[in-house]
């Protein structure tokens, strides 16, 4: 069982900036990546519709033989992981809680920002876990739902992406934030860009604690790998062939799998 892959799963290539700290932190880990690029964004999705997803994408990585299932996806780990953890076996893992916890320890001034999907912006899933660590801390969330397309698209620049970041960072700058979260896994790939708009403050990406929070479990279980050659397997949710994505200078080969049961 130790040797058996991790399986993560998001919307689209937000999660691969997961996968990424996996190679980094867990470098002998294998990985069932599922991107679910026929029903992305999730963000604008019901409560009921996520619980809905969540659960016909674990039940797929269960039967591949998954020890732990990494929900890469902010928006389906604000909605639906309670429900997720009642219904499997395996030990599952979110993104709000590390990145609620990496950024009560990285702010300064006690006022943070969160960039998210507006399902998560609705819920004020990190306002309340970053509150709950620190009721002192002040939380400002915006929602985003301009920016989940365009990196899916593959802007990462350009004047499109720049407006609609001038338009949300503007909220948190007013706000006095010294800290802001990537509240969904594709924004990191728009980080350089934040920056020339709004420096000097500190920039969470959850995708780092939540692989810390992974290997933690692992260990604990007894279920790190000792892989020499780990295998790294892309599926997506299209019905095509063998497809190359290419990401912040990477490419990735994905192949089809069932987008959901019907």
């Amino acid at each position: 069982m130790n040797n058996a892959p991790i399986g993560i799963f998001d919307s689209g290539k937000g999660g691969l900036t997961v996968l990424e700290q996996i190679k980094k932190q867990l470098p002998r880990e294998s990985v069932i990546y599922y991107g679910d690029v026929a029903r992305v964004p999730f963000g604008g999705r019901s409560p009921a519709e996520i619980i809905q997803i969540n659960f016909e994408i674990i039940s797929y990585l269960m039967e591949r033989g998954v020890k732990l299932v990494i929900i890469a996806c902010n928006t389906s780990s604000a909605l639906a992981i309670e429900e997720d953890k009642q219904k499997f076996a395996i030990p599952i893992v979110g993104m709000i809680q590390p990145g609620s916890q990496a950024a009560v320890k990285a702010t300064k001034n006690g006022k943070i920002g969160v960039l998210a999907t507006e399902a998560t912006v609705k819920r004020h899933t990190y306002k309340k876990n970053i509150q709950k660590i620190d009721s002192s801390v002040q939380v400002s969330e915006v929602a985003c739902p301009k920016l989940v397309p365009l990196v899916e698209a593959g802007s990462f620049s350009g004047r499109e992406v720049r407006k609609a970041l001038q338009e949300y960072l503007s909220v948190l700058s007013q706000a006095g934030v010294d800290t802001i979260v990537h509240g969904c896994t594709h924004y990191p790939f728009l980080e350089e860009e934040m920056r020339k708009i709004m420096g000097g403050v500190s920039y969470v990406d959850p995708a780092v604690d939540t692989v810390q929070e992974t290997k933690r479990i692992l260990v604990e279980k007894k279920l790190l790998a000792d892989n020499e050659q780990p295998h790294i397997e892309y599926v997506i949710s299209q019905n095509e062939g063998g497809k190359y994505v290419r990401v912040d200078g990477r490419e990735y080969l994905f192949r089809s799998a069932p987008a959901y049961r019907q």
